[in-house]
């Protein structure tokens, strides 16, 4: 009786982590296909002043920064060439207790040429309050009818305002989410991961709503915004959703693209998983209300996406701990097998990265270091050992 139970568990467990992985894009692909989202017909208006341009939502960027001095004066080169009525946009950089030259830097850059008609402010504060209350102060000051927020590391294409103010033309939109891409990369799996998270993303809005936004762009109307606690941790994430939660809609504009140019390698790329994974964890029980059938598609979406992705580690575990009980069957003999094989495959990539260099060793490797971090991450958001305190992942 108890083997069968387990036998039951293990089909379960096993089919649950398939659909997480497989099943759940392919339904998003699906069903995205037959529900296609309207696209937006854009003209470039290639810096050219128009009538037209006096309906266009007044917009700030707001730019939290702590210790860039490595990329803030290429994002102050690049805000200011942004193509939107110069009148209707407002710049700020909230240098968040930097103790490295970045508000020295930013204050030389604005003074280029480039910069002059830009509206640009720097406001550097001389205490490091964390990026989550540096937003929450800022947002108390802005009276725009957009926000964007945007990450010191990432390039904005030169048209992203111009279209994410179309998007805004429709009352029930909220959050306009923008396509996160690499520069470069030393890690093959993440690049790989963060062309599924488009794809995911842009399938998702089919559903009602995208799930969050990444930090390197994204915008909201300023009025739906809500204070967040001070030790939120996946601020991108919980700033949109409780906008969602209001009962607008996120969507996601691939045309509107955010470059990536910090470079990270497998480390970085680990401690920034930690940190998400825990985040994940506080907004499923911040949020858990979103997980009711009265949010329908966006439940959906939270259940398959990040639910399954915060209990996938423990029943892959499990898959593995009742293998090895129930081996004296050859079903689980072959189950337990092709564990084994899978993570031996993923030490081995990560251990002589040299010999296992083939794409799908370094994707294995991949999922796998990302549910451990899931795992560990989410454990320690659980005992207390994750804060809402920001800091640069190469320290």
């Amino acid at each position: 009786m108890i083997d069968a139970i387990l036998m039951a568990l293990f089909a379960l467990s096993s089919a649950l982590v398939v659909y997480h992985h497989v099943g759940y894009p392919i339904l998003l692909s699906w069903y995205s296909k037959s529900h296609p989202i309207k696209q937006l017909k854009l003209k470039v208006r290639g810096y050219r002043k128009a009538k037209a341009d006096r309906t266009c939502r007044s917009m700030t960027i707001l730019i939290p920064a702590y210790n860039e001095e490595q990329w803030i004066a290429d994002k102050i080169r690049n805000v200011a060439s942004l193509d939107y009525p110069k009148d209707k946009l407002k710049i700020v950089i909230a240098c968040d207790g930097c103790t490295d030259r970045t508000v020295h830097i930013a204050e030389q850059t604005i003074q280029e040429a480039i910069c002059c008609d830009a509206h640009i402010e720097i406001r550097a504060f001389d205490n490091n309050v964390g990026k989550v209350s540096l937003i929450n102060q800022q947002m108390k000051q802005i009276d725009s009818d957009i926000v964007a927020l945007s990450d010191v590391s990432a390039l904005i294409s030169v048209d992203a305002l111009w279209i994410a103010n179309k998007h805004f033309n429709d009352r029930h939109v909220g959050v306009v989410n923008g396509h996160y891409q690499l520069f470069a990369s030393q890690n093959e799996g993440e690049n790989r991961y963060w062309q599924y998270q488009s794809k995911v993303k842009m399938d998702e809005s089919s559903l009602g709503s995208t799930l969050g936004a990444h930090g390197a762009f994204y915008l909201f109307r300023t009025h739906l915004f809500e204070e967040m606690e001070q030790n939120t941790i996946n601020d991108d994430f919980i700033i949109p959703m409780m906008i969602v939660r209001q009962g607008f809609s996120a969507i996601y504009e691939p045309q509107m693209v955010a470059l990536e140019l910090e470079p990270s390698n497998q480390v970085q790329d680990f401690n920034r998983r930690l940190r998400i994974s825990a985040g994940n964890m506080q907004q499923a029980i911040r949020l858990s209300d979103m997980f009711l059938p009265r949010h329908r598609g966006v439940a959906f979406a939270f259940i398959s996406g990040k639910g399954l992705r915060l209990v996938t580690p423990y029943l892959l575990v499990y898959c593995l701990l009742s293998s090895i009980y129930l081996i004296e069957y050859p079903l689980f003999q072959a189950a337990l097998l092709a564990q084994i094989a899978l993570y031996s495959l993923a030490l081995l990539s990560y251990f002589i990265p040299y010999i296992f260099s083939h794409k799908l060793c370094k994707l294995v490797l991949y999922i796998v270091v990302g549910h451990y971090a899931n795992f560990v991450g989410g454990l320690r958001y659980l005992f207390g050992f994750e804060s809402g305190k920001w800091s640069r992942v190469d320290q």
